[in-house]
């Protein structure tokens, strides 16, 4: 139920800008537009390009909405824009959740207990179980997880690249979203906690200044009590307002942008913020008029 503090819903205006500086053609993979499943709405949304050039959607192997282009040589522009509902409270908190045992798993969950390209969970398997396995199994586990890599880890931005993995971020006490969000999923599957990789749009809803600087974020789910939950060791508090854009083993999976050759990166603007519910005379309207890059189903 909603109250004077959270609503029932809210509107959230989430997008992004990207330009890139190409020597030739270059096919691409792009995710940037939120999932249609789970409880948030898209209201309205549109792809920009330019110069314009077709987009082929399709669905990976995670349900993930992704898109597929060939971006032409010297300057390209990728623009995506749109208006969700979202729900209007922050997220679950379930402290007597249970840890499900891994022979009552469902089968398609088995796959989040195993290692992947950044959650080395085999080789941090000795480090998890000395650190949270005198914790009872189940929702507190998990949390005691995110307390650590929080406490633990320094956020910093431009700490990390394309090859950092858990083990690194737990030897340098370093890292970004990213790079935390891997190592929490690390421990959790090293202690036969399922768990996956999220990344999305989180905008500043209940938040006091000052605000980060706007980014794509990432957080991840763990599977507790039968259900998928989230966890934040980046905030490590409950958030509103998360709008997911894909899920799957670990960042290899969810890449905003995948391309097939070099490309140079110019410029990238992110926005998520909450925006004013219509009057029965006024709708918000989307900033960017999209509409040169026609997106097509698969």
């Amino acid at each position: 139920m909603g109250d004077a503090t959270h609503p029932l819903t809210r509107r959230v205006r989430v997008g992004c800008q990207i330009r890139f500086e190409l020597a030739a053609l270059t096919p691409a993979v792009l995710q940037m537009e939120p999932r249609h499943d789970g409880a948030n709405r898209i209201l309205r949304h549109a792809w920009e390009t330019e110069p314009e050039t077709p987009l082929h959607q399709y669905r990976d192997l995670y349900g993930n909405v992704c898109y597929r282009t060939t971006m032409p040589p010297g300057s390209f522009r990728i623009g995506y824009d749109a208006l969700l509902e979202v729900p209007g409270g922050p997220d679950e908190v379930v402290p007597d959740a249970p840890q499900v045992p891994v022979e009552q798993l469902p089968d398609e969950v088995l796959l989040y207990t195993l290692p992947s390209r950044y959650c080395l969970s085999d080789v941090l398997s000795s480090t998890a179980w000395e650190l949270f396995g005198s914790i009872p199994p189940g929702w507190g586990r998990v949390q005691a997880i995110c307390d650590w890599v929080h406490d633990h880890i320094r956020f910093q931005l431009g700490t990390s690249n394309p090859l950092t993995t858990a083990l690194d971020v737990y030897e340098r006490r370093v890292g970004v979203c990213r790079d935390l969000a891997h190592l929490a999923v690390s421990f959790c599957r090293a202690l036969n906690i399922p768990a996956r990789y999220v990344f999305g749009y989180l905008p500043d809803i209940g938040v006091p200044p000052p605000y980060d600087k706007m980014d794509f974020a990432a957080w991840f789910e763990a599977y507790v009590d039968g259900r998928w939950r989230t966890f934040d060791p980046r905030n490590n508090t409950p958030r509103i307002g998360r709008i997911v854009i894909g899920r799957g083993r670990d960042a290899l999976d969810v890449a905003m942008v995948t391309t097939y050759g070099l490309v140079d990166l110019r410029r990238f603007v992110v926005w998520s913020d909450e925006v004013p519910a219509p009057t029965p005379t006024a709708t918000p309207a989307l900033a960017t008029a999209v509409g040169a890059g026609k997106a097509r189903e698969a």
